[in-house]
């Protein structure tokens, strides 16, 4: 079995993630959305979708940079917003980061997890400032494999109104992505989120998408064991094993804030 099962029919998901765009955006009475763009294919994929489905003129695209982003990236955000002709700001989170290191007590630049996490979530507050001032919504850019696994930041790129790539692999929104026209270069250079120097996704996640995005189906929606998965696939156990529990660490990510059931205690 390989990447083949993942195909879908591109113009039905094209159609219903318009509607669905639509859906959320009127269900709000809100005026468009805006979305952090970040020169890949998901932030790529999620402001020509939206921008297709509303109008480019009810998209704003919010380029983010910080001492970690490369130019190449914010060349690549500007690149798509021209194309798409949709309205772009500029915000320098760094300044916000350097803010919080003088005034935190236990401020740690050797964290990388921590340190790295408070890049998303001054984006994430960025995002809904301009939402709140113009009568928006934050249309997220997470998809399906980083979302199972949890590669998102909780309360930073999780903190969003809608996810209209949330429910495809990385793969399929790559084969979206051509579909609709994001520049092949983009399409196809290495994720990055850009939290520390030299970070990749695939590096931090420690599968590479191909093998997560079959592994994630085949346990996902076939409903496979673990021993299937490895041999249909043709993925090692112990990968099959570290994705499961990449899964499984992270299920408190995706689910409601828990809160004790207390009205019956009467």
């Amino acid at each position: 079995m390989n990447l083949e099962v993942l195909k879908l029919n591109f113009d039905a998901v094209e159609e219903r993630i318009a509607e669905f765009i639509r859906g959320i955006v009127d269900e709000a009475g809100a005026d468009g959305v805006v979305v952090g763009l970040s020169g890949g294919v998901d932030s790529s994929t999620v402001a020509t979708l939206a921008a297709s489905a509303l109008g480019a003129e009810n998209v704003l695209g919010l380029i983010m940079p910080s001492s970690t982003t490369k130019q190449e990236d914010i060349d690549d955000a500007l690149l798509v917003a021209r194309t798409l002709g949709i309205e772009v700001e500029h915000v320098d989170i760094q300044p916000l980061e350097d803010a919080f290191a003088k005034v935190c007590p236990r401020y740690d630049p050797g964290n990388l997890v921590a340190t790295g996490n408070l890049k998303p979530r001054f984006r994430m507050t960025t995002l809904y400032y301009y939402a709140n001032l113009l009568n928006r919504i934050v249309a997220g850019t997470g998809n399906k494999s980083e979302i199972l696994v949890g590669y998102f930041t909780k309360y930073g790129d999780g903190g969003v109104d809608m996810l209209p790539i949330g429910d495809l692999y990385k793969t399929q929104v790559r084969w979206l992505a051509e579909k609709i026209g994001v520049p092949r270069k983009i399409v196809w250079k290495t994720p990055t989120a850009g939290l520390w120097a030299g970070q990749t996704d695939e590096g931090e996640i420690g599968v590479t998408y191909d093998v997560l995005d079959l592994t994630l189906y085949g346990l996902i929606e076939l409903k496979y064991t673990p021993e299937k998965v490895s041999k249909e696939m043709g993925i090692p156990p112990e990968t099959v094993m570290k994705v499961m529990e990449m899964v499984s660490k992270s299920e408190h990510k995706r689910k409601p804030i828990p809160k004790p059931e207390l009205q019956l205690l009467h």
